[in-house]
């Protein structure tokens, strides 16, 4: 299943492929025109086609470099860079007689050239192009050097501005993607630390005054029976202690509160791009009854985060029943995952049920139930 940055990475790619059929189809009519009023010959025509389709096909191939972040394509910005002036060449006829278009390949290299080269060559590039144009036009037609100076300007702007647009568009979503997961790693990473923290914090002390007093009793237990009994009694003691620590640490781990899952869920699926809709009426549950919803809540938000592409997202709760429903089932499931078969595992022993199925409808339903 690809993920959102993929998606958004393939449609902008979509995006230019069209852009630059469709730039080439308006290239070839205006090749053919100029042919067909004599500027050109035939042959100078299918060459002039020929170079035209091949600079776009780089100038689609170093974009999609640039998606990819793959080193500079020297060869083909040089290839791109000879059919360009070729083009131009075999069409100076038709661009002396005003037929435009001509010169527009020119700028499509200079766009594919603005991902890798510093921005005062762009500039100079751009700037001579123009220039250059400019010239030539105002001096073999009769469109006037400001006209001409301001249609080749904004080519000259509107190709590479459109082309770092196009990357810097990429690249945000790539950045925030990466953010979110790194934030989701950071967030996991801090819960693993401060369990650790706590368990030594709880056991650290305990364990080593436990294994002092093992070692004393065991050397007074030939020479002082009552005190190696004494001492055992105390490590006893702080056994059961150390024991009753742990079992408050682990299940204020494990204990979550039902409204801010609620809250939290809402927010990760409406960030992932799926509307989330949420009724609960749980106010009547007992603690543990809402704990046990709230990991259903979690455990299904998490399903319909990592398998699943929906677009929305509903969460009921009535007393103790909840149903989660979204519309991302795409293909036919493989099989509970290990978070649904622990999720089943932990409502049968509460007493409840649960269970997790697509509908003929195209929907996923998560439901759970719980002893109110």
């Amino acid at each position: 299943m690809a993920t959102r940055p993929e998606t958004a990475k393939k449609i902008l790619l979509y995006w230019m492929y069209g852009s630059m059929a469709l730039f080439g189809c308006f290239l070839a009519g205006s090749t053919v025109t100029a042919t067909v009023q004599g500027h050109t010959s035939p042959p100078a025509m299918l060459t002039s086609l020929a170079g035209t389709a091949s600079v776009l096909v780089l100038y689609c191939l170093i974009l999609k470099d640039a998606f990819d972040d793959r080193p500079l394509p020297v060869l083909k910005l040089t290839a791109g860079a000879l059919l360009a002036a070729a083009v131009v060449a075999l069409q100076v006829p038709g661009l002396a007689a005003g037929t435009e278009g001509a010169e527009s390949i020119v700028f499509i290299w200079l766009a594919s050239a603005t991902l890798y080269l510093p921005l005062w060559s762009i500039l100079t590039l751009g700037a001579t192009l123009t220039a250059a144009f400019t010239v030539y036009t105002s001096a073999m037609t009769a469109l006037s050097w400001q006209g001409a100076l301001m249609s080749y300007a904004v080519s000259a702007l509107l190709w590479p501005a459109a082309t770092w647009i196009w990357c810097w568009v990429w690249r945000t979503i790539r950045d925030v993607h990466d953010g979110q997961e790194a934030k989701t790693r950071l967030a996991v990473s801090e819960e693993r630390l401060r369990f650790a923290r706590d368990l030594h914090d709880l056991l650290g002390h305990s364990l080593s005054v436990i294994t002092l007093k093992s070692e004393l009793s065991a050397k007074m237990a030939t020479k002082d029976a009552a005190r190696a009994a004494t001492e055992m009694s105390e490590v006893r003691r702080l056994a059961g202690e150390s024991l009753a620590e742990v079992q408050v640490a682990v299940d204020g781990y494990r204990s979550l509160d039902l409204d801010e899952e609620l809250a939290g869920v809402r927010a990760a699926l409406e960030a992932a791009g799926a509307r989330c809709t949420i009724e609960a009426r749980a106010d009547a549950l007992s603690p543990p009854a809402r704990t046990l919803l709230a990991w259903a809540v979690r455990e299904g938000a998490t399903n319909v985060l990592k398998h699943s592409r929906a677009t929305r997202c509903s969460i009921m709760i009535d007393g103790g029943v909840l149903e989660m429903r979204n519309d991302g089932v795409k293909a036919p499931a493989a099989g509970a995952g290990s978070g649904l078969r622990g999720l089943a595992e932990r409502m049968s022993t509460a007493g409840g049920s649960f269970s997790a199925t697509p509908t003929p409808a195209g929907e996923f339903v998560l439901r759970a139930e719980v002893p109110a």
